[in-house]
């Protein structure tokens, strides 16, 4: 079986609003106030905690850094975890395209650097996780995205040959993670980053969900 192989944060939902406010959560602790923007920081957000406390230390001009941001870090999963879909959004048709997908015969999962038991979470709130029919998660397996390895063992759990895959995504990240596992990468234009993905080279654009069905077909032919 071909699959179909998605990232979350950016790729199938705008989590950055919840992400902002979990780290801003452990700013707050710290006596520091709201110190990132839910819109200028987004992309920040999509990065992972550690890259949100990372920013605000930084902007705090703190000087043990590296120590605060490990002392918070599993504070802020605490408030995720605690919020985790208050703003969280799933992107116009995309679980459309999906269920397009699974149609056509594809099997479909989804590959995240956001920890398995969260995205787990999430999925479940958002009323989607059994529409896929993997997942792996940044600490399933001993390596993360960009190694291909989760991509391919999510492929392999999907049904599919891990050759045979493709992976949607929004993030450098992705592509390098396709990069490394030699399979199509199509990337998002309609995350936060979405300016950037031109110049990453994809073999695909993806700047609606209603098209994504042709174009997984033209890269998987």
């Amino acid at each position: 079986m071909k699959t179909v192989i998605f990232d979350l944060d950016g790729t199938l939902a705008d989590t950055s609003g919840d992400l902002i406010a979990a780290a801003n959560h452990c700013f707050r602790d710290m006596g520091a106030g709201d110190v990132l923007d839910p819109l200028s920081d987004a992309g920040t957000a999509l990065r992972g905690g550690r890259a949100m406390l990372n920013l605000g230390m930084k902007r705090l001009g703190q000087s043990d850094a590296a120590e605060m941001t490990d002392r918070y870090y599993p504070v802020l999963l605490e408030a995720y975890r605690s919020a985790i879909d208050v703003h969280t959004v799933l992107y116009p048709r995309a679980m459309e395209a999906v269920e397009r997908l699974k149609i056509e015969g594809y099997g479909v999962g989804i590959c995240t650097n956001k920890p398995e038991a969260l995205a787990d979470i999430l999925l479940q709130s958002l009323g989607v996780r059994d529409a896929f029919a993997a997942l792996i998660g940044a600490d399933t397996l001993s390596v993360r995205k960009p190694d291909p390895e989760p991509l391919f063992e999510t492929a392999r759990r999907a049904g599919g040959d891990p050759k045979k895959c493709i992976l949607i995504g929004d993030s450098d990240t992705d592509r390098n993670t396709a990069r490394a596992a030699g399979v199509p990468c199509v990337l998002v234009t309609f995350g936060p980053a979405g300016g950037d993905m031109a110049a990453l080279q994809p073999e695909a654009l993806l700047q609606d969900y209603a098209d994504l069905p042709g174009i997984v077909d033209s890269l998987l032919a």
